[in-house]
């Protein structure tokens, strides 16, 4: 992490600041209060004033808050109680009970009601005053009226009734109301409240029944029903008078229109005693009048001959606009002490200040010591040093309380990153869900952890890892099941987190469904269930964590449930997800890839049905050997101690080690003869012989007919029919490539070459434009022409393009003599091949497959623990003389893993019973022909003498080899003929 740049300019530490403060405090006091002592003093008692200002303005906004903010909290609750849904009006006179008690607990709400889009209403009211009981005409016991509008249909006759309660809630009197027309609906509280999902407040008007000033707030209930309360405002004018600055002080407090709903003397709220309709505010007097006059912000004004400070806010409660606050307070009444105080103010000020001098000094340095000492434990902190000591205590309690919680924070962080280092340490799947249950158990003081796992996209959940006091056990002894996450027959903690991120309950043996056993085994009636639901980077469940806690009965328990070890519980649950998830997801891709590996291997076997199986059975022979070298106490293989990383890389390289072959055409891989391209060419050559043989014949009769003798013909025709039967025999025999060539042999095929045939077709034509390209090397002969029988003609030359070609300084190091033709297809030329059926261009064809599969392998981005992988797979054709290709790797040049691959890929050539060319050796004719080629430096000698002592060779045959080629095999005779036993 970069550190914070220095600062340029030089810092200095906090007790000279504050040492320095006083000092210049000291000086400026003083001179302040030599030279302009009057003048700064009666600045100060102004600025304390506007202080004071705040703090009544504060105390009025805290009043209004405290006066709303309940009977928001209020309707909220009632607006979700059953009764206000319910249509019939009876039903809803159960809203009695609840109206009554919060008309109780709030003196200053007038009344509750509920209105609906029906036009239903029921109100409650409380009579409070003898007043209004008179007013309503209630009886002498009534504590609360309710009145209630209803209308079964829009044109059925409107019922309405006022109803009478005592103080507990007894029916007194009922009062059929004739002629009532009021309809909620038409109000403007309903209206505002039923279009809106938040609660409204009405501007503050006068109560036309108890001639107080209110305001109603309301708020939907459900989709029909509308619930509002009256609120009375007179404590606010109560408020206000006691927060008179001096005895000629003005406050009042006013809505938009200018209308006083506030002031100390409420009885002036009104027009008059009978009205209902509220003062304007400027008709209160002419300081307030001027205030309100005066659009500007000043803080000072001249009216009724006096100067006034005023203040002016904005209070947000008291209406859809809020109210308006004017304080007003004569300048010489604030100031009358002032003149008094300010020379006896000045002097105790600058005496203190002396006085106060050293002891700052002094106090700086005790209260700036600890912050020191907390600087150093932050930047310990910031460079991930936990161990560095704690700060002392500090007497000051917010530096004492930032010690204490840099304290706790250290531990926090110093055991969340142990914790997250421990499980980013953990690469294998099992292991981590195990250590994720540990430290989770352990954080939480848990005596049982549990972790449910999502498999796939399905929403079921199932039992992965349990831990009982800190062991690990086995799923199935408790019979653990997996459940659906929101299905109804799941446990209950199990819904519930479905919807939340983590739950806390408890569980006893009753509710704890397939819990049980866990219970028994701790031996426990009742726990304390967490649980945690675990979220990856993309919000989507992975799975649920639950950790068991006993119920001991203590408070004790009541700790480890606190919010803040949830939240920690939490954050570290976070973390192993995505440790969880990480595993998974390049479990997931390790699969994919070697299912790709596979897909690639079996699509070269299929592309040659004389190789078929080569690429899944090297792979098994390999890992035999690494296994066998692996478990090896010969010092050879000492140090060959493979990780889970080398595995996978040798894995991998043993799949994909003849994937390079996917470029190489299968009729040279499979070539069984050696005229064989896509077809034999030797039904072309027998055609000519079939040509020469019908010659023979037209010869004979031609002669016949010119009158030759007949018998003398008939044996020179023959002669000549045998002559050609046994050269195309020969020919035959030579295209088969079963036996080495002998000189004579060769001799022979030059001279059948030579013989003639004539051609009277054009072979031209008919063929590919590319055919045609190679013929035009030569001019077009005149028709007919005679030719040798067996011809290497330009056309049978094929060129090779320029990107086929490898540099000598290529980056990756081969060393292969290029042919200078792609093909040679030339008839004599193929069949005068001294061993088996390639030319030397088909043979570098085939071996051109190893550069293919190094730069194949070479351009794929493996990860850094696969970068080996080209070199295991590309060196299985190397020899440890250097005779190899396509590097020309010598033994010390090739890694242990790549010389097992060679030995594996010889082994199985030599065995397999699926290439056209050859049969398939037995064990002990394989084994022969590996030790001599042991012997001659071409496979690794301790590698091979690993394979016979570990008997590798039939652990592999007894899978892959049929059984009449397991024959009886010498170990100590091959490890003579090898060169390594004398």
């Amino acid at each position: 992490m970069p550190s914070a740049p220095r600062p340029k300019k030089r810092r200095f530490p906090l007790h000279v600041h504050i040492s320095v403060m006083f000092t210049l405090l000291l000086l400026l006091t003083g001179v302040v209060l030599g030279i302009f002592n009057y003048r700064q003093t009666t600045q100060i008692i102004l600025s304390s004033s506007e202080k004071l200002f705040n703090r009544i303005e504060q105390d009025v906004r805290l009043d209004l808050y405290d006066t709303y903010e309940p009977i928001r909290h209020l309707l909220s609750l009632l607006a979700d109680y059953p009764a206000t849904r319910t249509p019939q009006m009876a039903q809803r006179l159960a809203l009695l009970v609840p109206f009554s008690q919060a008309l109780r607990d709030n003196p200053n709400l007038a009344s509750l009601y509920l209105g609906d889009r029906h036009g239903n209403f029921l109100m409650v009211r409380p009579l409070r005053t003898a007043a209004l009981k008179a007013a309503l005409q209630a009886p002498a016991e009534a504590a609360y009226q309710v009145w209630t509008v209803e209308r079964t249909t829009e044109q059925a006759p409107i019922l309405a009734q006022s109803l009478f309660y005592d103080e507990t809630l007894t029916l007194i009197e009922r009062r059929d109301i004739t002629g009532e027309t009021y309809d909620p609906r038409n109000r403007g509280w309903f209206r505002s409240a039923v279009g809106s999902t938040e609660q409204i407040t009405t501007e503050p008007y006068v109560f036309f029944s108890i001639h107080n000033v209110g305001t109603t707030l309301a708020r939907r209930s459900g989709e029909q029903a509308v619930i509002g309360a009256d609120l009375t405002l007179a404590a606010l004018s109560q408020t206000l008078a006691k927060h008179k600055v001096t005895s000629g002080t003005e406050i009042v407090l006013l809505d938009p229109k200018g209308n006083a709903v506030g002031y100390p003397d409420s009885s002036r709220l009104l027009v008059d005693a009978q009205s209902a309709r509220l003062i304007k505010a400027r008709d209160l007097s002419p300081a307030i009048a001027a205030a309100l006059d005066d659009n500007t912000d000043a803080t000072r004004l001249e009216a009724a001959g006096r100067q006034w400070i005023v203040s002016r806010s904005h209070m947000q409660e008291g209406g859809p606009h809020g109210l308006e606050l004017a304080l007003l307070v004569p300048e010489d009444e604030l100031l009358a002490n002032a003149y008094r105080m300010r020379w006896q103010g000045a002097l105790i000020t600058l005496a203190t200040l002396l006085l106060c001098l050293p002891l700052g000094w002094l106090t700086s340095r005790i209260l700036v010591k600890p912050l020191r000492e907390l600087v150093q434990e932050a930047d310990a902190i910031r460079s991930f040093d936990f161990n560095y000591p704690v700060s002392r205590r500090s007497p000051v309690l917010e530096v004492d309380q930032l010690s204490v919680s840099m304290a706790r924070m250290k531990e926090t962080l110093a055991s969340f990153f142990e914790i997250t280092a421990s499980l980013r340490a953990e690469t294998r799947f099992a292991p981590l869900l195990e250590r994720v249950l540990f430290e989770t158990v352990k954080i939480g003081q848990a005596q049982a952890g549990l972790i449910y796992l999502r498999e796939n996209d399905d929403n079921r959940v199932k039992p992965h890892g349990l831990v009982i006091d800190g062991a690990p056990r086995d799923l199935d002894d408790f019979k653990l099941r997996g459940h659906e996450l929101q299905a109804g027959d799941s446990p209950q903690w199990l819904q519930q987190l479905a919807v939340s991120e983590n739950f806390v309950t408890s569980l006893g043996f009753e509710q704890a469904g397939d819990l049980q056993g866990v219970l028994r085994e701790l031996d426990s009636p009742r726990v304390h269930l967490i649980g945690i639901r675990l979220r990856n980077r993309h919000q989507e469940t992975v799975g649920v964590l639950v950790l068991l806690i006993t119920d001991s009965g203590t408070e004790a328990d009541l700790e480890k449930l606190q919010p803040d070890r949830i939240a920690f519980l939490q954050a570290v649950s976070g973390a192993a997800t995505v440790s969880i998830e990480s595993q998974r997801l390049q479990a997931r891709q390790k699969q994919l890839l070697d299912a790709f590996i596979q897909l690639l291997a079996g699509a070269i076997d299929a592309k040659s049905p004389y190789t078929g199986g080569h690429c899944q059975r090297v792979p098994v022979l390999t890992l035999m050997l690494a296994q066998a070298a692996a478990a090896s106490q010969a010092p050879a293989f000492d140090t060959y101690q493979p990780t889970e990383d080398e595995w996978e890389a040798l894995h991998i390289a043993a799949w994909l080690h003849d994937c390079g072959k996917v470029t190489t055409p299968e009729y040279v891989v499979d070539k069984a003869t050696k005229l064989e391209t896509l077809n034999d060419r030797i039904h072309e050559i027998r055609t000519r012989f079939e040509v020469l043989k019908r010659d023979a014949w037209v010869d004979y009769w031609q002669a016949v007919a010119s009158g030759g003798e007949a018998s003398s013909l008939a044996q020179r025709r023959d002669a000549t029919l045998a002559a050609l039967d046994d050269d195309f025999a020969f020919v035959a025999h030579c295209n088969q490539g079963s036996e080495a060539m002998a000189e004579a042999d060769l001799q022979r095929l030059q001279q059948i070459a030579q013989r003639p045939w004539t051609r009277t077709l054009d072979d031209r034509l008919g063929v590919s434009w590319e055919e045609n390209r190679r013929q035009a090397r030569t001019p077009k002969p005149t028709l007919p022409v005679t030719e040798p029988l067996l011809a290497d003609k330009p056309e049978h030359l094929f060129e090779r393009h320029a990107s086929e070609l490898i540099p000598a300084d290529n980056p990756w190091g081969f060393q292969l003599d290029v042919p200078a033709w792609k093909y040679n297809r030339g008839e004599l030329y193929n069949l005068s091949i001294t061993r088996g059926t390639l030319t030397r261009e088909e043979r570098y064809v085939i071996n051109h497959h190893m550069v293919q599969t190094i730069l194949m392998l070479s351009q794929l981005p493996f990860p850094s623990h696969l970068e080996n992988v080209a070199e295991i797979a590309g060196g299985h054709h190397e020899k440890m003389d250097g005779s190899g290709y396509p590097k020309r790797l010598k033994r010390d040049e090739m890694s242990l893993p790549a010389r097992m691959m060679a030995i594996a890929d010889i082994f199985e050539a030599l065995t397999a019973a699926d290439r056209p060319y050859k049969k398939a050796k037995k064990l002990s004719e394989a084994l022969g022909i590996m030790a001599t080629m042991c012997r001659d430096a071409h496979i690794d000698p301790e590698l091979f003498g690993l394979f016979i002592d570990e008997k590798v060779y039939l652990s592999y045959a007894n899978q892959f080899l049929d059984p009449h080629q397991i024959d009886e095999v010498d170990p100590d005779a091959l490890l003579v003929k090898a060169g390594l036993k004398a």
